[in-house]
């Protein structure tokens, strides 16, 4: 089968791989659509290093690496034990990577309910838990307002969750001009440059002397550093973005401790595996929370992706991903291969 791999620094080609085996408690799918995730996917495409919450692997990168974790596709065979979905079930996955077939355990693999879910929609769903935890995290109330730093992949989502769940203004922040115009189209209320000089006077203006929830979607600490200039007091901040750098400082005493700010780590994995709890959601039960949303009419997502390619246009795809400073949200199209190989 075809596979997307990085094979060294800044390269990614689409190769043959042995296609899995299904084994008990998983599930064998056919992938349809998968989404890229730039932040992540940028870190091990050129080998950045300390990727792994595991600190014995950071010590250098090592190739060949796979990205990709948020797609849809149809259920080929399922293994003993295995009860949720069966073969010809149309699923998101949860922790899949690029390419034709992958092999996932059972809780990884969640059946598309409702029929008028595209792939493209679903291959969504994956990514969008993430914003979806910082915001359940900072336990934030309709009416409160919120700040996004940052309008990546992540950034939009969490544009759009925010609106869904109440908050008010909704303030996106980015250096770059294209992403704060679509930051606006997402449901923004504003859309800031960080590097205006009057940045974080412009905000507390906005917010009634400061921002009650930040979602911070960088992980740059100058942008942790600003957003803490735009809080007001009690305000609580997640740390959704993977700060992979600790060569910065903050003034903890003035920023945090006087004014007390909650900072949360938002990382995904940060989650209960089994059993949700107030604030604290399961993977499997945030992309059934997604799936309700689009059923009653609450969220579209699929509308935030900007190009489809084939995965024969990986390297091209991933190339601009290396270089470029602002990259669009892009899926794979895997049901062109079969097109292209007849």
């Amino acid at each position: 089968m075809k596979a997307i791999l990085f094979t060294k620094k800044d390269t990614a080609e689409l190769v043959d791989i042995e296609k899995p085996q299904v084994t008990r408690g998983n599930v064998l799918v056919k992938l349809m659509v998968s989404t890229i995730s730039s932040g992540t996917e940028r870190a091990n495409l050129t080998g950045e290093l300390n990727i792994s919450r595991n600190p014995a692997d950071c010590v250098e990168a090592k190739w060949p690496r796979q990205g990709g974790y948020s797609s849809a596709g149809i259920v080929e065979a399922v293994g003993e034990g295995v009860t949720s979905v069966k073969v010809g079930d149309r699923v998101t996955l949860s922790w899949s990577t690029h390419q034709q077939y992958v092999s996932l355990i059972e809780r990884n693999v969640h059946r598309i309910e409702d029929d008028n879910v595209t792939f493209e929609e679903a291959a969504l769903w994956h990514i969008g838990t993430f914003p979806m935890a910082a915001i359940r995290k900072c336990k934030l109330e309709f009416g409160e307002s919120a700040i996004v730093m940052g309008q990546g992949v992540l950034g939009q989502f969490a544009v759009r969750f925010l609106r869904t769940a109440g908050a008010a203004p909704i303030i996106a922040v980015d250096p770059v001009a294209e992403k704060r115009e679509q930051a606006l189209a997402l449901g923004a209320d504003y859309a800031l440059d960080p590097n205006a000089p009057d940045f974080a006077e412009t905000v507390k203006k906005l917010t009634r002397g400061g921002v009650k929830v930040a979602i911070e979607v960088t992980g740059i600490g100058k942008a942790l550093d600003q957003v803490l200039d735009c809080m007001a007091p009690f305000g609580r901040i997640a740390l959704l973005g993977c700060t992979r750098h600790s060569d910065f400082t903050i003034n903890y005493y003035h920023k945090v401790h006087s004014p007390g700010i909650t900072m949360i780590g938002a990382h995904t994995n940060a989650r209960p595996t089994y059993e949700s709890y107030s604030g604290w959601w399961t993977e499997g039960d945030d992309v059934r929370a997604e799936m309700d949303l689009f059923r009653y009419g609450r969220i579209r997502l699929s509308d935030l992706v900007e190009e489809t390619h084939s995965p024969t246009e990986a390297s091209e795809v991933y190339h601009r991903l290396a270089t470029e400073r602002s990259f669009p949200l892009v899926q794979f199209d895997w049901r062109t291969l079969a097109d292209e190989e007849e």
